[in-house]
This record gives structure tokens, sequence and C-alpha cells, in this order.
């Protein structure tokens, strides 16, 4: 099974870049060992649609991305199956040129949607000007998400072990800078 761990988020925007800069964590901080599966981990970015062609070759995604619920408080996790999305979570006013739901209907509609997880967390939005300092509610939240993530990746039958003691802070300055090693 080929398994994605796609971080979305403006890292410009401070706790919108939550998605992103989690993925340069757990790419770093992880080695993921398993003989039947590939898991590989992309920052995704503000790309949505430019990442149709990749997600559509993937047998699972986990999607990690910031959501906005009703009355809800900056850093609450949510975790749900993106064909089972609880009415209350929406994905508006972020800071992506193209909503990732909208992307990801988009490849339903084509049929050819893997099935996809989503840890989505509610962030601090800043407005207008950009900043690379996140919340400590998120700084906090990021924890829960990194371990919902690499629980579930451990349910899959994958080993995963760690290369290097990090934090997201350990990343988050330098998200912008860097590519993959992939």
């Amino acid at each position: 099974m080929k398994i994605l761990i796609l971080g979305i988020g403006n890292v410009l925007f401070g706790d919108e870049g939550v998605g992103a800069h989690l993925a340069h964590l757990i790419q770093k901080k992880y080695e993921f060992i398993s003989e039947e599966h590939i898991v590989e981990v992309v920052d995704g970015g503000t790309l949505a649609q430019i990442l149709i062609p990749m997600i559509t070759q993937y047998d699972k995604v986990f999607l990690i991305d910031c959501v906005d619920v009703d009355d809800a408080k900056i850093g609450e996790v949510y975790c749900f199956n993106f064909d089972d999305m609880p009415e209350y979570v929406k994905w508006e006013g972020s800071a992506h040129e193209v909503e990732m739901l909208q992307t990801l209907q988009m490849i339903e509609m084509m049929g050819d949607l893997p099935p996809v997880r989503i840890v989505g967390v509610i962030p601090y939005v800043i407005g207008e000007d950009s900043t690379f300092s996140m919340t400590q509610e998120i700084l906090e939240a990021s924890k829960l998400m990194e371990k919902l993530i690499i629980d579930q990746i451990k349910e899959l039958g994958v080993e995963v072990k760690i290369k290097q003691d990090l934090q997201i802070t350990d990343v988050n300055q330098t998200t912008y800078l860097k590519g993959f090693e992939i």
C-alpha cells in the first residue's frame, strides 16, 4: 500500500502553516519501515488542485490542515475520514488559494479519491499580515496531531522509528527554505 502524509498550509500566515510544518517535522523526525507499505511525506503548501495527480497515486492519504468549526477554540484538534466528515467541520476562511475541500471533492467526482483521513486544527487567523510565528495553542495541538498520525500509520502495520528527537519549533522557522528529501 502506498501511503501519503500530506501537509497543507500557508507558512506565511502563522497557524495556517501547521500542516506544512508538521509534514517537515514528520519527514525529518521519523523513519517508516515496512516490507509491504511505502510511506511518503509531502508538504503540499497551498497547491491544492496541482496536487490532484499526486493524490490519486496513493492507496491511503493522511491530510494535515486547518479546519473551521463554529464556536470552536483555537488549538482544538479534529480527526475524521473525508467520506464521513462531520457537518460541523468546514474548510472556509483559510489562506489557501483553492480550498483543499474542493480539491478532494473534485477527485471524488472523478472517482479517483483514495481513502483520506483528515487531522485538522482550529487556527488563530491573523488576517492579512504575514508571520512565521505560531500561537502556543497550535504548538501544543501539533503534538496531538503528530501522535494521531503516527499512531494511525502504526495501525496499518508500519514500523515507526525516531531518527531525530525534534519538535515543531525545530522546523517551523525554516519550513519555507527547505525542499524534501523523499
